[in-house]
């Protein structure tokens, strides 16, 4: 290869590094000390049937650490609250199938004023329905359950050891439901058993009508805690110093949704997902 050529490929390749995602880089700054995920969590993280374009987002969403913060456990009955197309239903329905129990809470659409809410909230459910139905081996136990947003019940009393919420809370507090819901989960929680909350963290408290997705870290324990709950730990394995949390689209401008023009493609996709806060509490 003549020197020319030479540097001309070195040249490429530096400016597709330079273009190239930097999130993969930020580690959690507590990431010496949490756990690790168990070897049958690994093996649900690496199962084939998941989703490619899921497996992309672990970078953002480190399931495994942040699975292994909550306490999660093979034997347990888990209810993860409205799952949307079922990202971490590929990890926990296998991982639950042979010991434990997974329960994907979603909304009744009958319990939705006819409109656009309730097409939405049908078509998640279809598309759960159908991503179970096509993977019997993996979703063979799962069970799909349905509440009422206004008055929700997500299962018998004291029956679940632990319940899951990703990226929920900013949608509860618009709509006035926040309250109901953490209630909700302390209900259907066993005495001691564990809350699992992560959420786009705004940089100070923000108000309900708030149309950036953000919450503040403490508006979150305060409402955990107004509902029986005891902050067990927190921890920074899904932060991202990266998100300025300033966008005028909120936190939907960044991945996965990427609503920002395509011209500033490269600039998101380099901050990656949102900062976030991973909230631990306990039933008392």
């Amino acid at each position: 290869m003549s020197a020319h050529k030479l540097m001309t490929v070195c040249a490429l390749a530096l400016a597709t590094t330079l273009a190239m995602p930097s999130a993969q880089a930020i580690k959690p700054a507590d990431s010496a000390t949490l756990p690790a995920p168990d070897a049958a969590l690994q093996t649900a993280i690496n199962g084939s049937w998941r989703d490619p374009g899921n497996v992309k987002r672990d970078v953002y969403r480190h399931p495994g650490q942040t699975l292994a913060f909550f306490g999660i456990r093979p034997e347990q009955t888990v209810i993860e609250i409205t799952p949307g197309g079922g990202w971490y239903s590929e990890i926990l329905a296998p991982y639950l199938r042979d010991k434990g129990h997974y329960v994907a809470a979603v909304v009744d659409p009958a319990k939705v004023a006819a409109g656009g809410g309730r097409d939405y909230q049908q078509r998640q459910r279809d598309q759960l329905q159908k991503k179970f139905g096509a993977g019997a081996a993996q979703y063979a136990k799962a069970t799909i359950v349905g509440y009422d947003p206004a008055a929700p019940v997500l299962g018998p009393a004291n029956s679940a050891d632990l319940v899951l919420t990703f990226r929920n809370v900013h949608n509860w507090r618009s709509a006035g439901q926040a309250e109901g819901m953490f209630k909700a989960f302390n209900a259907v929680l066993k005495p001691g058993g564990v809350l699992g909350v992560v959420e786009h963290r705004a940089k100070a408290d923000v108000p309900a009508d708030d149309e950036s997705g953000y919450v503040g870290e403490q508006q979150v324990i305060a409402m955990a805690e107004a509902a029986g709950f005891k902050l067990a730990g927190k921890s920074q394995v899904n932060a991202n110093p990266r998100d300025t949390k300033d966008y005028p689209g909120g936190v939907w401008t960044l991945p996965p949704s990427n609503k920002h023009d395509k011209a500033d493609d490269a600039k998101y996709q380099a901050i990656g997902e949102s900062d976030r806060m991973t909230l631990k509490f306990v039933k008392q």
